[in-house]
């Protein structure tokens, strides 16, 4: 390791390299997008950003740069509950309506033939096949994600992916990176305490993750945060048993879920939503479009919406969920953005990446085509072109031959604005505002998930080689609760002082094993 990673300025403050863009030009800020005001959408002149995330989509061929290991199914969505005073949203417009829906679950990090149970979380993806288009809701299995800026985003990525000359996971990339981006905190508590690695996929809660506008037919708004509480039950898989429940076999949560559709053993979660007022945005205790934050439902309580049940397995694992596309753009009539960064530059990227993976026409294959009569538009051509192809239908408007036009109906409100277009570091709304979720969440599991969550941390961090990594990272979690670093630091200690060839409690050795 320490050939890999010769010694530096113990401080860790050595003068950088000049960051450039591809064409030599000097980046001066790597670590925030370019938003209308600091709470504004993200612009899309900021070029630094689309070079970014551009590359970053295809730097590899053909598989997904992240969330390649996966499951899918079919299912139905039915409305169990009246929400018409909140959204138009169609599908949502009666108690009893049901929708089709494909759902794809997936690790991040792994690339194909990668362990489903790794340590890691768990993308919860869902295609709604409404009578007015395609709606994608593109989450995880956790409330809250690592980062809240996407220009950071292929970045952190690249932290949890093979090292350029090792070609493995190297803890010093991943702890180096956790230690200076103290937003990660609240996150990487999720992720290695019980709920890091789920027994099964049905047995795991989902989450929208970012905050969403829905907006009523009378055009009032509300900010929401979707909630999918598995009715399974949560159950998690241990370290310590990992093997011996799995038997090591790569594709155990794959296995389990086509088998319990087989069995005709359903598995459902009841979408519940946070409801907040448009007015109560600017002065909650913290930023409500802040990826890294959860609102309290205690502020804002869950409200029941409805039933996702998965009834069926694809006939073809390849022509369904391996070329699922899900873009987080996808809205409907009553269901719009926020001015979250992370989704802003989602919007933009997961389009992206399916144009580049599966193709410009990937909105022809099955699993992505829409089920609503008369999905009408002007695009031609290209690769993979399937069926009439518009025909002889002329493919440009404003025209005089009852070609589709536009409806000038907006699907959702538009987002307010201020100040100027530049870049802009994090809004913080009170002291020690990276880490008091991180403490609370700490705080709020029992002794026993106290003690693996801090096992699977040290076991991880221990493998660094510089200790100075080792301590900003110990501070972070100091800096959540005294007692979380304190222990922290302590079993690090412990395993660091092991010999070479001592096992070690964590049999994983980095984050995503």
């Amino acid at each position: 390791m320490s050939e890999n990673y010769p010694e530096v300025d113990p401080s860790g403050n050595a003068a950088p390299v000049r960051l450039t863009t591809a064409a030599g030009a000097p980046v001066a800020d790597n670590q925030n997008s370019q938003t209308a005001g600091p709470n504004g959408p993200v612009l899309l002149q900021d070029h630094h950003l689309i070079e970014k995330l551009a590359h970053f989509n295809r730097e590899r061929i053909p598989e997904r740069i992240v969330h390649a290991v996966a499951s899918g199914a079919y299912g139905e969505f039915e409305v169990t509950h009246d929400v018409t005073e909140f959204t138009r949203a169609a599908f949502l417009s009666e108690i009893g309506k049901k929708t089709e829906v494909f759902a794809r679950f997936s690790t991040v990090a792994g690339s194909q033939g990668a362990p489903d149970t790794a340590r890691d979380p768990r993308g919860f993806a869902l295609k709604f096949y409404t009578e007015e288009g395609n709606y994608d809701l593109v989450g995880n299995n956790t409330p809250v994600f690592f980062i809240r800026d996407p220009l950071k985003f292929p970045d952190f990525i690249h932290t949890q992916k093979p090292d350029p000359r090792t070609k493995v996971q190297e803890p010093n990339n991943v702890w180096d990176f956790f230690s200076l981006s103290p937003e990660l905190t609240h996150q990487f508590t999720w992720l290695f305490g019980d709920r890091g690695r789920p027994a099964t996929l049905r047995h795991m809660d989902g989450f929208g993750s970012h905050t969403f506008q829905w907006i009523n037919a009378q055009g009032q708004g509300v900010w929401v945060k979707y909630h999918f509480k598995t009715n399974q039950g949560i159950q998690n898989l241990h370290d310590d048993d990992l093997l011996e429940v799995t038997g090591g076999n790569p594709e155990y949560h794959l296995n389990d879920l086509r088998d319990a559709l087989d069995r005709g053993e359903f598995p459902s979660w009841t979408l519940k939503v946070q409801i907040m007022p448009f007015e109560d945005a600017a002065g909650y205790k913290v930023n409500p479009f802040d990826l890294t934050k959860v609102w309290s439902q205690k502020d804002y309580p869950l409200h029941e919406v409805g039933v996702l049940t998965l009834n069926k397995w694809p006939d073809n694992f390849f022509a369904n969920t391996e070329q699922a596309a899900f873009n987080p753009a996808h809205f409907v009539p009553g269901i719009g953005p926020s001015p979250d960064k992370m989704l802003q530059g989602r919007l933009f990227g997961y389009g992206d990446a399916h144009r580049y993976r599966v193709g410009i026409n990937h909105f022809q294959i099955p699993v992505n085509a829409p089920r609503v009569a008369g999905a009408n538009n002007h695009q031609r051509d290209g690769y993979t072109t399937v069926g009439s192809n518009g025909a002889g239908t002329v493919n440009y408007e404003p025209n005089s031959f009852g070609g589709p036009a536009q409806t000038n109906e907006a699907l959702y409100t538009a987002l307010a604005v201020d100040g100027e277009g530049k870049s802009y570091p994090a809004v913080h709304r009170f002291e020690n505002d990276d880490f008091a979720q991180a403490g609370d969440l700490y705080r709020l599991i029992d002794e026993d998930a106290k003690e693996r969550l801090v096992n699977a941390i040290a076991g991880s961090l221990s493998g660094v080689s510089h200790q100075y990594i080792i301590d900003r990272s110990v501070a972070h979690f100091a800096a959540a609760d005294p007692e979380y670093g304190a222990r922290v630091a302590k079993r690090v200690a412990e395993l660091r002082a092991l010999p070479t060839d001592h096992p070690k409690d964590d049999p994983a050795a980095v984050i995503i094993p």
